[in-house]
């Protein structure tokens, strides 16, 4: 059931300009599969699709299974323009974004290979990242520092 739900989201994406996890549930409910928004975020993450922006200004979901040089072009320009703050709290690095675009930031940042980076959560417009160490912490938020 898992496989054939990603299956239907790659297929979605690719059709429809899907800008939000409600629509994207929308589009399974019509395609007849059931699920919960908490199975789309799962999925979302599972599947590391990620919010890019389109020529007409308006995000929309994406398969992140891109080459590895379009996937950090398509995290900086999403950082760039969705980040407001970013600070490092002992090992923790906290990022805010603009409201509702932290789940997709953080796709994208799971995505790239920092290091540093155990793991990661998201909220609404937050990001926790969990470094290794201070140090690490510290260095990855010079670092993000430098795409905004």
């Amino acid at each position: 059931m898992k496989s054939g739900r990603h299956a239907k989201i790659l297929d979605i994406i690719s059709e429809y300009r899907i800008e939000t996890q409600d629509e994207l549930l929308k589009r399974l409910k019509e395609a007849g599969y059931k699920a919960t928004q908490a199975t789309i975020s799962r999925d979302i993450k599972d599947l590391r699709l990620v919010k890019t922006l389109g020529s007409d200004g308006k995000y929309r979901y994406t398969s992140g299974t891109r080459a590895s040089s379009d996937i950090r072009s398509n995290f900086a320009a999403l950082f760039s323009t969705s980040v407001s703050s970013i600070e490092a709290a002992q090992n923790i690095v906290v990022i805010k974004t603009l409201s509702g675009m932290a789940q997709a930031v953080c796709a994208a940042l799971d995505s790239t290979d920092f290091t540093a980076v155990v793991g990661t959560i998201a909220g609404d417009d937050t990001i926790f990242i969990a470094c290794r160490s201070s140090q690490f912490a510290q260095s990855l938020a010079d670092e993000l520092k430098r795409l905004i």
